[in-house]
């Protein structure tokens, strides 16, 4: 248990030192704030909006869907980015001969990761509170409800990205999880109820995450009119939460597995066959 303990807290000091790290890397930042710029753009363009009858501008009602995109894509790929890149270049090796270092070193990108999405999610609602009307944001419960479909939607998507990065095992093949993942979001209604497809993409969009996080960030931020147009008229609270809690318990019970299996298989000569195999691909 001690044991246990300081890894977990060895993993907390490093990603809080990666977090530091970032902030005072002008790369970085840049990478950080490019995205995030973009994002509270498209938000101010969207300001003056409106569709249909509905009872609050075009902007309100995208405004869910970015943040849980935000959540969802950076989120996953975010790490599986990480442990793609690590592995090629001697990172992971590097912890797998500490003692206890696979779990720090995980514990911290996780922490790292979630700290940005954090501040983004931050910095988008309070874009969004100030630009738009209609928001409904101003109780208790839809804090509570808002703050809890953040960490849900974190914790699921985090884990979803720590399955896939320890099975992808070259940058060029990042692709294979990309090119799907945004199909998932296309189908997905995180930017609109998808009531509006056929039944077998409703039901295929339903099984995934994505769906569950858009909806549950149209619940906390939306009014309560508006679940007129989801599936069966609610927004479907117990639902959201138990498939997004599925998802991250199946996740987090099967990534430590295919991790340590990822780390048993990490050698000096994997990893300068991949550093040779990422050179010749750039020419």
């Amino acid at each position: 248990m001690n044991t246990t303990a300081h890894e977990y807290k060895t993993g907390w000091k490093r990603g809080l030192v990666e977090t530091r790290i970032s902030l005072t890397t002008p790369s970085d930042m840049l990478g950080y704030l490019v995205p995030l710029a973009i994002m509270v753009v498209v938000l101010a363009f969207m300001r003056g909006g409106s569709f249909e009858d509905a009872p609050v501008s075009l902007g309100s009602m995208s405004m869910p869907g970015i943040i849980g995109l935000n959540l969802a894509f950076g989120g996953m790929m975010t790490l599986v980015g990480a442990l793609v890149m690590d592995r090629t270049n001697g990172t992971l090796l590097r912890a797998k001969s500490i003692p206890g270092g696979m779990t720090g070193y995980l514990v911290g990108r996780i922490v790292s990761t979630s700290m940005f999405l954090l501040l983004n999610t931050v910095v988008l609602l309070g874009v969004g509170l100030i630009v738009f009307d209609g928001l409904e944001f101003g109780s208790p419960d839809r804090w509570l409800l808002f703050v809890l479909v953040v960490a849900m939607g974190l914790i699921s998507m985090l884990s979803i990205g720590a399955v896939l990065g320890s099975l992808v095992n070259q940058p060029q093949n990042m692709a294979l999880v990309v090119m799907p993942f945004m199909g998932v979001v296309a189908i997905s209604g995180i930017f609109y109820p998808i009531a509006a497809l056929p039944e077998w993409l409703q039901a295929i969009g339903q099984v995934f995450p994505v769906y569950w996080l858009g909806l549950g960030m149209r619940h906390a931020l939306l009014p309560d009119a508006l679940s007129a147009v989801e599936i069966g008229d609610s927004w479907r609270t117990l639902e959201m939460f138990a498939v997004l809690a599925a998802w991250a318990v199946v996740s987090l019970a099967v990534a430590p597995r295919l991790l340590r299996r990822m780390s048993r298989r990490e050698s000096g000569s994997s990893v300068a066959q991949r550093r040779e195999k990422m050179q010749q691909g750039w020419g």
